[in-house]
């Protein structure tokens, strides 16, 4: 007999993947180069030589059947101190090898942290606007997902609703900056209240509240400043990290989960995440990337075009006539539609060839978000079709 928990969600098909698809028909019968794609967040920019270099040298000098074989379970014991090292010296947190442990993206990072710090039946609250999948992941390890709702238009987290949200079934928040949809960074003032919050009911409901962060954009940060890192606000954090936007490597899969030195449980976690892994069919990302990303910790893709693009597209937004918060980060831009239907906008906006995601699926409505992980010179070929969109609405 077929599973009917996911034969259900055949039926709930990704409004993002839909657009991309159909900008690929689309692209077939008018040229790709006159489709302004704005729908996937896949990487625009070529990952760094390091990378490259450290897979070549590797292939070349490395014995195979050591390269090549299974890692202990815990994952690569280099890449774990590496990562490690790297946090510490980023961070000031004395972060070990023990605090670390290696999954497939970010993604595999969430399922893995959820899973470790949930039983059946628990409460896990994100905020609003939020990364889609966050509702099969939450669900997947029988834990309900709980959503604040937003705070419009900075898009800062609801911390008052937050703190009237939270109940004794509430063992895990699970936040994301610099944030997917909207490009805000969660302020140092946000993270210090909301781990007071924490603080304060964790206290209450006399068990800790764990703090989930989901962390794959956070070396994407315009304006010279840095993310603040929500590890250092609260001591029970499980960052989650992910190499497909820093180094530019969404295909290869590899990500992480850092267990904050001070965690309750940080001497087991790592090991409770292996045993997860056993039991899901993880089992490590490639033990050669793992091996490859040791050696470029300390660099990244040239990210720059990304700031490039945001400051095109804010630009022409506002004095469009827009209402849009100005991204701190990420490669996403998240203005309000022009009508109070964010579906019917989008339409509106393939008439010109522009292909954008409705807000509904991240959990707020009437706002659209534009991915602009594309190559500059499309990005400012697209101007004009948002003016002619902006006309429609005009007349």
């Amino acid at each position: 007999m077929l599973n009917e928990t996911y034969r259900a969600m055949l039926g709930n098909k990704s409004v993002i993947r839909e657009t991309f698809m159909y900008g690929k028909q689309r692209a077939a019968e008018i040229g790709y180069e006159n489709v302004f794609d704005y729908s996937l967040g896949n990487p625009s920019v070529p990952c760094p030589q390091e990378f490259t270099a450290a897979m070549q040298d590797l292939l070349t000098n490395e014995e195979p059947v050591n390269l090549h074989g299974y890692c202990p379970s815990q994952g690569d014991p280099g890449f774990r101190t590496d990562v490690a090292a790297h946090l510490t010296k980023t961070f000031g947190l004395p972060y070990e090898q023990k605090h670390i442990f290696p999954t497939t993206g970010a993604a595999g990072a969430i399922a893995h942290a959820i899973r470790a710090v949930t039983q059946p039946g628990d409460e896990v609250l994100t905020f609003a606007p939020y990364f889609p999948e966050y509702g099969p992941y939450v669900a997947g390890t029988g834990a309900v997902l709980k959503v604040v709702p937003p705070q419009a238009p900075t898009f800062q987290p609801n911390l008052d609703a937050f703190e009237q949200m939270i109940g004794e079934k509430t063992t895990c928040v699970l936040i994301n900056t610099p944030n997917n949809p909207t490009g805000v960074v969660y302020s140092a003032g946000t993270l210090t209240r909301m781990a007071e919050i924490l603080t304060e009911k964790s206290k209450a409901f006399g068990h800790n509240i764990f703090l989930v962060s989901d962390e794959p954009y956070r070396d994407i940060a315009f304006d010279g400043k840095k993310v603040p890192y929500p590890a250092a606000f609260y001591p029970h954090t499980l960052t989650c990290f992910s190499y497909s936007k820093s180094l530019s490597l969404p295909g290869e899969r590899l990500g992480y989960v850092a267990v904050r030195p001070g965690c309750e449980g940080e001497d087991v976690l790592v090991d409770m995440m292996a045993q997860i892994s056993r039991f899901t069919g993880h089992n490590c990302p490639p033990s050669i990337i793992q091996r490859a990303v040791s050696r470029c910790q300390d660099v990244t893709s040239d990210l720059s075009v990304y700031e490039t693009n945001m400051n095109l597209l804010y630009d022409k937004l506002t004095a469009l006539g827009f209402e849009v918060e100005r991204p701190g980060g990420t490669f996403y831009i998240f203005p309000k539609a022009l009508e109070e239907d964010a579906n019917a906008f989008c339409m509106k906006a393939r008439e010109f060839d522009l292909l954008l995601v409705p807000s509904d699926s991240f959990g707020v409505k009437g706002y659209v978000r534009l991915a602009y992980c594309i190559d500059t010179e499309k990005v400012k070929r697209s101007l004009p079709a948002l003016e002619k969109l902006a006309a429609a609405y005009r007349k």
